[in-house]
């Protein structure tokens, strides 16, 4: 099996397993970030393979909805590509990058060690910013039964992983605790341009948003 046949099975696998997901965490968002990535990762001179295999299995079995644990997704993962007779060095490259690709709190540092990890990465962030982001985020918080925004609750800046987990804010503080902060985490140029425009339509919804709620817009 060449190289695009075992992309596009993975695709057709996690299109399968994700489809009608309703969090923001779906195939959509999935196919989102692959394509960011591919774009990103030819700019970088990347291992496209490896990035495009990370990107369609990065979600595979997110910690959030797996009581945390963040070795599920590796782990499905690599079951996967071993039935499509991936070798062992990309099969843990791959695995290595959704590993660590989750924001894991202000305070907690989340280093890529390739350059491809560092673009799948990126895509990942990259799609939970801007307007897309504002609607995943709201999705997120509703799939939670999260309120939507209480001014008695201030946000707080997670300095663990255990932390950020347990937390359980309204949607609003989301964009204090994570959101807010991808701009000056894009590990590559390409990145960081894509997040400047995204930023800012965030700091304008969240304006416009708070002069709606105190009644002067």
């Amino acid at each position: 099996m060449d190289q695009q046949e075992i992309i596009d099975q993975t695709a057709t696998f996690i299109k399968k397993q994700l489809s009608g997901e309703s969090s923001g965490h779906d195939w959509w968002h999935v196919y989102r970030v692959w394509k960011s990535a591919v774009h990103i990762g030819k700019q970088e001179q990347t291992n496209l393979f490896v990035v495009e295999l990370a990107a369609l299995l990065h979600d595979i079995a997110d910690w959030k909805f797996h009581d945390g644990n963040d070795e599920v997704g590796p782990q499905r993962a690599a079951e996967w590509l071993q039935t499509l007779h991936v070798d062992d060095a990309t099969i843990a490259h791959v695995c290595d990058i959704i590993r660590h690709i989750s924001f894991k709190g202000a305070g907690v540092t989340t280093a890529m060690q390739t350059i491809e990890g560092k673009v799948v990465q990126d895509a990942d962030r990259l799609d939970a910013i801007g307007a897309i982001g504002i609607a995943r985020t709201f999705a997120y918080g509703g799939s939670k039964g999260r309120e939507m925004y209480n001014p008695d609750v201030s946000p707080l800046l997670h300095d663990s992983f255990e932390a950020y987990k347990q937390n359980q804010s309204h949607t609003i503080n989301h964009f204090y605790e994570k959101l807010l902060l991808l701009k000056e985490r894009m590990n590559t140029a390409t990145a960081r341009q894509l997040a400047e425009q995204r930023h800012r339509v965030m700091e304008d919804y969240l304006n416009q948003f708070y002069r709606e709620w105190d009644g002067e817009a």
